[in-house]
């Protein structure tokens, strides 16, 4: 006999772990938390070096001056900027994003912006309201692990495009977009990352981008062009977004998460004007407005501050940081190969054939260096070969202790296959929903 405890669903509805099992939504059931979520709780130690992670060196900001200002809009606006606010987003913020945008060639009108919280929010937003179960997004090759998180959420099928070292291969999208059509296969939009991508860290050729654009529109795909990174360009002006060449067929996500600080969660989307209506009411049903003071702080700091200064002194900083990641790994890994990039977060590495790099990740957090394994990056566990190093964050010198730690590590897995065939291992689930971190 089995009984229940009142107010406790009968073991027999669910499970013994969870008795609410079986009235979860099917979509839930294809939610996974990341397996490698543990260990990168360890990772976040002080003596890890954590080359993993794409948080911004929040340290270069002006903090003391920052604080006054949050203190300024408290006692000040204190009645508006804790109060609710517009599902849209604030008009004078949407103002001020439109003079960002315009850096990238970007012509927008305030009322094409939606404020979110966070790009993340946006690229969810827009998921949401195209995507039905067994819809096809097509996307790079390795993509963004963040966005794949959302898109199985979704009940997406996400069908990968290779890139090279300029970015989505046009004649590689074409062919894609052929075969799917050929299959009676729908595609909702391609999902791409054009400057300084995350994980690869290349970024799509001005020539190319016409390209891009045009075979969409010859096939009726919209582009959901996810651009964090475009102004933290090392030696060069910001490439002209796809949505300066396709108003129309372009839906355009932005961020201060890079720029500035993600702690604000402060993002947004620019879409034509009927797919903005939409997003304006999926918002409006998920959080009922964007934060009011977080908006506020935003439009204060690029009143009042030299907000570009600021991009320029990153940009520096980070160039700093790609060098010491470049050097260190010509000096302790030179078995791999790696991207160089000129912009953005993140290096490329390809391991020497044989070796896991998930696999090889425990093995790493106990030498007390994290990283990011490739098959977070694609839909079919595909990418082991490949990490994702992020020097964003560490100084020049926690990058060389890093890579340092992390060349022993390889070198002992190079020991195993020189003895045994093989690293060892097996393939490992796909990241779905990384923590803030790892993403």
């Amino acid at each position: 006999m089995n009984e229940s405890t009142p107010g406790v669903p009968r073991a027999t509805e669910g499970t013994r772990l969870d008795p609410w099992f079986d009235s979860y939504a099917a979509r839930a059931h294809q939610m996974r938390a990341s397996e490698i979520r543990a260990l990168f709780a360890v990772a976040s130690r002080p003596e890890v070096v954590s080359l993993a992670g794409g948080m911004p060196y929040i340290g270069g900001l002006p903090l003391g001056d920052l604080g006054e200002m949050m203190s300024r809009i408290v006692s000040e606006r204190g009645e508006v900027a804790l109060q609710y606010g517009s599902g849209q987003g604030d008009p004078a913020l949407r103002e001020h994003i439109t003079h960002v945008m315009a850096l990238e060639g970007i012509s927008a009108h305030p009322d094409d912006v939606v404020v979110t919280t966070g790009s993340q929010q946006a690229l969810d937003l827009v998921t949401n309201i195209f995507i039905d179960p067994g819809d096809v997004i097509v996307a790079e090759a390795p993509s963004y692990v963040g966005a794949l998180g959302v898109f199985r959420a979704r009940e997406a099928e996400v069908v990968h495009v290779p890139m090279d070292t300029d970015g989505l291969i046009p004649s590689a999208l074409e062919e894609t977009l052929t075969s799917l059509r050929d299959a009676g296969r729908r595609v909702k939009f391609l999902y791409t990352v054009p400057n300084y991508h995350n994980p690869a860290g290349v970024t799509l050729s001005l020539e190319r981008r016409p390209q891009v654009v045009e075979i969409c529109a010859r096939f009726g795909v919209l582009i959901l062009e996810d651009n964090p990174y475009g102004l933290l360009g090392f030696d060069r002006e910001p490439l002209p977004a796809l949505r300066s060449l396709s108003p129309e067929g372009v839906v355009y996500l932005g961020s201060f998460s890079k720029t500035f600080a993600p702690g604000y969660r402060v993002g947004w989307a620019v879409a034509p004007h009927a797919v903005r209506e939409k997003l304006v009411l999926a918002s409006e049903a998920a959080i009922l407005s964007p934060s009011n003071i977080s908006q506020m702080a935003i439009s204060t700091y690029l009143d009042h501050f030299d907000w570009q200064g600021q991009i320029k002194a990153f940009r520096e900083q980070y160039r700093e940081r790609r060098d010491a990641m470049i050097s260190s790994l010509q000096e302790f890994i030179p078995e791999a190969t790696w991207n160089v990039p000129d912009g953005g977060f993140y290096v490329w590495v390809k391991l020497p054939e044989g070796l896991d790099a998930k696999a090889m990740l425990p093995r790493a957090v106990t030498a007390r260096v994290a990283y990011v394994a490739g098959t977070a990056f694609f839909t079919d566990g595909s990418g082991a070969d490949y990490m994702r190093l992020s020097y964003c964050y560490p100084t020049p010198e926690r990058i060389r202790e890093g890579v340092r730690r992390l060349a022993g590590v390889v070198e002992a897995e190079l020991e195993t296959v020189r003895i045994f065939g093989t690293a060892g291992g097996t393939r490992s689930e796909i990241v779905d929903f990384p923590s803030p971190d790892l993403a």
